[in-house]
């Protein structure tokens, strides 16, 4: 589900990119996330094609909606010799800012909206943490002239989201992701009546250390909020907003969000293996 503005962004094109993975077994059947995938292949689909091609014409600028959509992979996915300017983070409008090397990582879940003014046909690389693999090729024909040449596009409008988080007074509540964890649980053995993971006043600002005791990577979701990711010091964020953070093992990061809206809400937490479970806890707002 695409949500638009209500004004339209000035782009040529809107194209949604979505990457997939999946693990085939050698008759060609694939198995579900979560189970040993002993014996499978991984694939890797763009638009639901393993070579995908997104065909426009020069001097054009492409909304591109940049999709993860796998499991449990943190992917990169790298559009060659564009400048990808990066206008949105999962479904909230950031800072503009441009993509290192014109690689774009994407926790499992993530979303990133960027602006590509065409040049010339290009590969579409994804990067699985291992190797890079061809997906899809920008491939260029013919000409658009202009006027006046394309300017730096502004900001995207906010959705409302706070310009400040006043850390001085948040409410700090310490989360370990990863191992053995008996408040962690499979979704099929969760219960209403287990104790919230923490509990949070309207208004007030929330700050999670979390922390991955896990050997790889670990991902962490949080439903119903979007946050702010600290930087090292605590006294600052970096300029966009999330609902997913991938963690690296023995590493914490710290987040903060404004406990806005009322309710009971699930956070998830998974491995960043193809068969590790998907946990879930809750937390409250009040």
């Amino acid at each position: 589900m695409i949500v638009t503005e209500n004004e339209p962004v000035a782009v040529d094109r809107d194209e949604v990119l979505l990457i997939e993975d999946w693990r085939l077994r050698p008759d060609g059947t694939a198995i579900a996330p979560g189970a040993d995938p002993q014996g499978t292949v991984p694939l890797y689909t763009l638009n639901g094609r393993t070579s995908f091609e997104l065909s426009a014409f020069g001097n054009q600028r492409l909304r591109l909606r940049f999709i993860n959509g796998s499991q449990r992979a943190v992917l990169a996915v790298k559009l060659e010799n564009h400048d990808v300017r990066v206008m949105a983070i999962d479904g909230e409008p950031s800072e503009p800012f441009t993509a290192r090397n014109g690689a774009l990582v994407l926790a499992p879940g993530g979303r990133a909206d960027a602006l590509v003014d065409t040049r010339t046909t290009s590969s579409i690389l994804l990067h699985d943490g291992k190797e890079a693999h061809p997906i899809g090729t920008l491939a260029i024909s013919g000409y658009v002239e202009r006027r006046a040449p394309l300017l730096p596009a502004p900001p995207l409008p906010s959705n409302g989201l706070p310009a400040q988080l006043d850390l001085k007074n948040a409410l700090r509540f310490d989360l370990a992701l990863g191992g053995p964890q008996a408040d962690w649980v499979a979704p099929a053995s969760f219960a209403a009546s287990a104790p919230p993971a923490f509990r949070a006043k309207t208004g007030r600002v929330v700050v999670l250390a979390l922390t991955n005791r896990a050997t790889i990577a670990t991902v962490f979701h949080l439903h119903g909020h979007h946050f702010r990711l600290l930087d090292r010091l605590d006294d600052g964020w970096k300029p966009f907003w999330l609902d997913t953070l991938a963690i690296e093992p023995g590493q914490t990061q710290r987040i903060a969000f404004l406990a806005e809206y009322a309710g009971r809400w699930l956070i998830e937490s998974v491995a960043t293996d193809w068969s590790a479970p998907r946990l879930v806890r809750w937390y409250a707002v009040e």
